[in-house]
């Protein structure tokens, strides 16, 4: 009977080691196997292996076993990074035909542009404010798996279109900053835009908002002829932490960054080191050659790479994401360099550090890249061209642990196996 009885409890212990091991191999849902991991916030910039268990980053490390995985996907030869944050796009999708980007035709939804540039976070940067945000709330945010964050207008309205900016009996910061702590979570900072008045009021009462509420402030500058000052705008008005966007636009009512010499002015480099942050904000408008290219030649480069996606911009030169991205590494930057721009750094401008790398227990937002090699023509917001020799592309998207975009299969089984 005590033989049985040790016979037992002996056969019971190795059914309990084997049934450990038998999570243990299934701990990794998911590994990436193979590919180049860049990860700025962690200094990660090498081959390395990526384990995803649930919805969140389990490991990146050299030659994790395959064995220890449930899915395997082969990534060799392409770039691995986390998921991309669009910090400025238009997403207040609606069907309103009167409105310029509030729950109009103009913006748009989310899921169809941001999967398969490997963007997971985007950024809807002021298309309402604060009469006007449940609406994009309970309309666009609530019904996207992108991971939608917004900018709230100063102006209560939001961008109805170019009259209501001009009213400064509609910009509220009490009401403003009221909003954000409503929702801290998806409110993210205010936007100033398209004020065409001689004076920095709509700025300043930005700004109250944000010191109100604790969150940076986006400006959109310009719009007076003649323009009101860049310098003051970036020494005087705003804190650093906060965001000038279209960093590289030049009209007669907005004053360059870049002077009519094709020299940067010497206080946009003042103004990046006491911590303003400039955006890209491509747009249908927001980035010329004449204003990024002498710009990033003299070591003028943004903080943060965005989009301005609405429906004008995607069909004119700025395209995607990817595309813009493309365009920085044609002209100056490292793949690395423009994946900070793309992750960190606008996780960090955000006020949002949760995001923006593959740190072990972040989220699982990851992006997969393909480098293409070739001759391809890039056009600004003026649609002119230079030409390059490399490309993005996205080839698999991970929002939260689950396969958002897969372009050629790498992750599905093949069929008759």
């Amino acid at each position: 009977m005590m033989k049985y009885k040790l016979l037992l409890s002996f056969s019971f212990f190795w059914c309990f080691l084997l049934f450990a091991q038998s999570l243990k191999a299934q701990e990794i849902e998911i590994l990436l196997k193979g590919g180049h991991v860049i990860d700025p916030k962690n200094e990660i910039d090498a081959p390395m292996d990526v384990a995803v268990s649930g919805n969140t980053i389990l490991r990146v490390a050299e030659h994790i076993p395959e064995e220890s995985a449930r899915r395997v996907i082969d990534v060799t030869g392409l770039f691995v990074t986390p998921g991309l944050i669009d910090m400025h796009a238009h997403v207040f999708h609606g069907t309103q035909p009167g409105p310029y980007i509030a729950n109009s035709f103009r913006s748009m939804p989310p899921d169809a542009f941001t999967f398969r540039t490997g963007v997971t976070t985007i950024v809807d940067a002021g298309s309402s404010g604060w009469r006007t945000f449940k609406q994009l709330k309970d309309q666009t945010i609530d019904h996207s798996r992108t991971r939608v964050l917004a900018f709230i207008s100063i102006v209560g309205e939001g961008m109805q279109g170019y009259l209501h900016p001009q009213n400064l009996n509609d910009m509220d910061p009490v009401l403003t900053a009221y909003r954000i702590n409503e929702y801290p979570d998806i409110i993210v900072g205010v936007k100033k835009h398209h004020y065409r008045g001689p004076d920095f009021t709509p700025v300043e009462r930005a700004v109250e908002a944000g010191n109100l509420a604790g969150v940076p402030v986006m400006v959109d500058f310009g719009g007076h002829e003649p323009p009101l000052s860049l310098e003051t705008l970036l020494m005087e008005k705003l804190r650093p932490g906060d965001i000038l966007t279209h960093t590289y636009y030049s009209s007669p009512r907005r004053q360059g960054g870049v002077d009519e010499n094709g020299q940067v002015r010497p206080f946009i480099f003042d103004a990046q080191e006491r911590g303003i942050i400039f955006d890209i904000g491509h747009g249908a408008g927001g980035f010329q050659w004449p204003q990024a290219i002498p710009a990033m030649e003299q070591g003028f480069w943004p903080n943060v790479i965005s989009t301005d996606l609405h429906n004008l911009s995607m069909n004119g030169g700025m395209k995607d994401m990817n595309n813009v991205m493309s365009k920085f590494l044609n002209i100056g930057m490292s793949l690395s360099d423009v994946v900070e721009r793309t992750t960190w750094n606008p996780a960090q401008a955000l006020q949002r550090e949760d995001l923006g790398h593959l740190s072990e227990g972040a989220v699982a937002d990851i992006a997969v890249f393909n480098m293409r090699e070739g001759d391809f023509g890039f056009m600004d917001a003026r649609r002119t061209a230079i030409r390059g020799t490399r490309k993005l592309e996205t080839v698999l998207t991970l929002l939260d642990g689950d396969i958002m975009w897969d372009l050629n299969g790498i992750a599905a089984p093949m069929w008759g196996e």
